[in-house]
């Protein structure tokens, strides 16, 4: 793949990554990559670690355009901001391709933002790959400076940002199929909500992979991340590896 980095103006940022053979004049599926606290849309492009290569390389796979943005802050954690601008970033991507499926992709930070855009937005979105999550604000104890300056607010002061961007209560949004990854041991983004989440989503009916390691921590293998990219790519495409 080959990558060109898009900037245009203001706080839409993001770079794109080409598969071989690319023409903007025919239909092209996208995945959108979302990355992780601290980080910027580098992170899915350079990084080595097995969630940021195990989708660059699933992408290139199976031919998909392949987009990290900055949403917002670094640590955004998809506040109000960061989703208009995942918004605009996705029209934009449209107007200038033809756009056919959209994934979203991400793990820790990226991978809760992923839940929360795709209930905000599941008319948008057609599949998720969310790993090592969080699906619910209310309860999630950790980075609560950063996360209550993206949201306006802290729980107690603005308690319906963290529940609107729960996805663990809004399960029937969530109509597209989803995979995780998480780990037992995870003590920065504890996996108990998507677990929950996960019960619900297939009580309801829905297309759920999930991969549970009780001995894992934080970080995903690169087996499980290959794993989850093709299951939910199999089933929004149509193809898998």
């Amino acid at each position: 793949m080959t990558f060109t980095a898009k900037v245009d103006g203001s706080s839409q940022r993001y770079v794109e990554m080409r598969p071989r053979g690319f023409d903007p004049a025919k239909q092209i599926h996208l995945l959108i990559a979302l990355h992780g606290h601290g980080g910027d849309r580098w992170q899915y492009v350079q990084s080595d670690i097995n969630e940021c290569r195990g989708a660059r390389d699933t992408a290139a796979r199976h031919g998909l355009l392949f987009v990290s943005p900055d949403y917002r802050a670094a640590t955004s954690w998809m506040g109000p901001k960061a989703e208009a601008d995942l918004v605009q970033i996705i029209e934009e991507l449209r107007r200038n391709y033809r756009i056919g499926k959209l994934i979203l992709v991400g793990s820790s930070m990226g991978g809760s933002s992923a839940l929360t855009f795709a209930v905000l937005h599941p008319e948008m979105i057609d599949g998720v790959c969310s790993q090592k999550a969080t699906a619910n604000h209310v309860e999630f104890a950790n980075y609560q400076d950063d996360i209550a300056e993206s949201f306006g607010g802290t729980k107690g002061q603005v308690p319906r940002e963290y529940e609107k961007r729960s996805a663990e209560f809004f399960p029937e949004r969530l109509t597209m199929p989803i995979s995780f990854t998480c780990g037992g041991l995870d003590q920065s983004v504890p996996p108990q909500s998507v677990l929950r989440l996960a019960e619900k989503l297939k009580q309801l009916g829905r297309g759920v992979l999930m991969l549970h390691d009780p001995a894992a921590g934080h970080r995903a293998s690169y087996e499980d991340t290959v794993r989850a990219m093709e299951w939910v790519i199999g089933r929004v495409v149509g193809r898998s590896g």
